[in-house]
């Protein structure tokens, strides 16, 4: 009966937990995105502290850097998008072309008629406010993004500031006894964040060269902006690169192009895709978050229900920082477990170990 009870106010708290960080998204996202990036930078911001830098200024330079990195996605995005949209009027002639046999299909084959489709679409259209609501729906987001991108920065900057002290609050927190034992399990959240982050953006960097290298080769217009897009997207695992491609082949049918040309991108996505399972994801991003595919899906898709696109890149990252809080908690340890992954029984573990002597050996 005990077990039971206590398996009821388990199931509870963590309906409370899962409901308040639901209601509470618009001020929580904006500090886990910072939080989470902030420990990006900690290597970075003690370096500089210790070549005579003050705390307030190697948190500075650190935050100027993450601007300018994303300024950089930024502009390398909008550079090819401009190139892009001259194309855009023949594109568009073709989407229009390829809806018009869709129209005449579905009143062939499934006896809809024109009118009958022209009047479904305009209920659709009265449905969803007309433009005007689209438009303040987007003006509000555009805002919304805007002022949570101010507050990220300056979560970042406040995080790297008094990092010691937020240190110092946790460990005060703890019985005298544990706080040794606290501090390693700190250390270690900060360094999983630390070094999935890092090796994630090393691996989407290499992902924006062969994509870009082989959306090149497929002939696909603009070629550089998906190959950053699908590197981009790459972000949130499973979900993210098929979403990527999705939209390239999309794209490629607007431009044009022949079945030889999606299959060369899909080609390019199957080889890219085997290159990352296989080689990057264990030698750039490592097993610093050891998380098994079951609660890897699990985790994303509880993220996009809380916090929606957040959510699912905070998910992995988060999760990480859990399971090393069970794996040292002995109460917690069988959840830990579950949560990782057998990495004896890994199949690819074999595989990154012989890639990782041939690299010694050279």
């Amino acid at each position: 009966m005990e077990k039971l009870q206590r398996s009821v106010y388990i199931l509870l708290i963590l309906f409370l937990f899962f409901a308040g960080i639901y209601f509470a998204a618009d001020f929580l996202i904006p500090l886990a995105l910072a939080a989470v990036f902030s420990m990006l930078f900690i290597r970075l911001s003690k370096w500089l502290e210790n070549h005579g830098f003050s705390k307030g200024m190697s948190a500075l330079c650190c935050v100027v850097l993450f601007l300018a990195a994303i300024a950089l996605v930024f502009t390398l995005l909008s550079w090819q998008l401009s190139g892009l949209t001259e194309n855009l009027d023949s594109m568009k002639h073709r989407v229009t072309d390829m809806f018009a046999s869709l129209r005449q299909w579905l009143n062939k084959q499934v006896g809809i008629s024109l009118s009958k489709q022209s009047e479904l679409v305009k209920q659709q259209g009265e449905q969803s406010g007309g433009a005007g609501s689209m438009l303040a729906g987007f003006a509000s987001g555009v805002m919304n993004m805007a002022v949570n991108t101010i507050l990220v920065v300056v979560y970042m900057f406040l995080f790297l500031l008094y990092r010691n002290h937020i240190k110092k609050f946790i460990l005060k927190l703890i019985a005298p006894e544990n706080r040794e034992e606290a501090s390693k399990v700190v250390h270690q959240t900060g360094k999983v964040a630390q070094h999935y982050l890092s090796g994630l953006a090393a691996m989407i960097g290499l992902l924006w060269i062969m994509y870009g290298i082989g959306f090149s080769l497929a002939g696909v217009e603009s070629a550089i902006f998906f190959a950053v897009l699908c590197g981009i997207l790459e972000i949130i695992p499973f979900i993210g690169n098929l979403t990527g491609t999705s939209i390239t082949v999309l794209a490629v049918i607007a431009q044009g192009g022949d079945s030889k040309m999606i299959i060369t991108v899909l080609v390019t996505y199957a080889l890219v895709q085997f290159i990352q399972t296989y080689i990057l994801e264990p030698l750039v991003v490592g097993e610093q978050v050891n998380i098994n595919p079951l609660f890897t899906i699990m985790v994303i898709v509880l993220g996009e229900l809380v916090w929606g696109i957040p959510g699912m890149v905070l998910a992995i990252p988060l999760l990480g920082m859990v399971k090393i809080i069970c794996d040292h908690v002995p109460a917690l340890q069988p959840y830990g477990f579950l949560i990782g992954t057998d990495n004896q029984s890994s199949s690819k573990s074999g595989f990154t170990d012989k890639i990782k002597q041939i690299f010694k050996k050279a």
